[in-house]
């Protein structure tokens, strides 16, 4: 079953709980989903609607820490209880070891050098970890690595 469908399916269920918030957060995710595949008239396939949900979970973080700043704590939970649902959309994030292996992996297969190479070290990164690590995080430590 595509990451799509579940989603679909999660929604008929929240429909028939009768469960508004999960609900509307649901039906969100899909209209973005479906906004993308009419704009770039393609069906999206999993490591596309990842993308999405990446995307979607980026925004709300930015959205809950101004709502936060500005003290309206009804609007910061319902960003907050949003980025939860979608989060469970998402694989298992990576750990640490797991990160600093993918990232030597990188390295050693493109054989980067400096900080100039960084670029073909993410992308590759970008490929195996999507949704399972915040690539800016990741991106801060390859610079690191090599000392920039």
């Amino acid at each position: 079953m595509s990451l799509k469908d579940r989603i679909q399916d999660d929604m008929k269920t929240a429909m028939r709980a009768k469960d508004k918030e999960r609900l509307g957060a649901i039906r969100l995710i899909l209209a973005a989903v479906k906004q993308r595949e009419v704009d770039e008239r393609i069906e999206l396939n999993d490591s596309q609607v990842l993308g999405v949900l990446e995307k979607m979970i980026k925004q709300r973080r930015e959205s809950l820490a101004q709502y936060q700043s500005a003290g309206r704590d009804d609007l910061a939970a319902r960003e907050a209880f949003e980025i939860e649902l979608i989060q469970s959309y998402l694989p298992a994030p990576l750990g640490e070891a797991e990160i600093d292996a993918l990232i030597a992996n990188a390295i050693a297969v493109t054989g980067a050098q400096s900080v100039r190479d960084m670029g073909k070290v993410m992308a590759l990164i970008k490929e195996q970890a999507q949704g399972r690590a915040d690539m800016a995080a990741v991106g801060a430590r390859v610079k690191a690595r090599f000392g920039g």
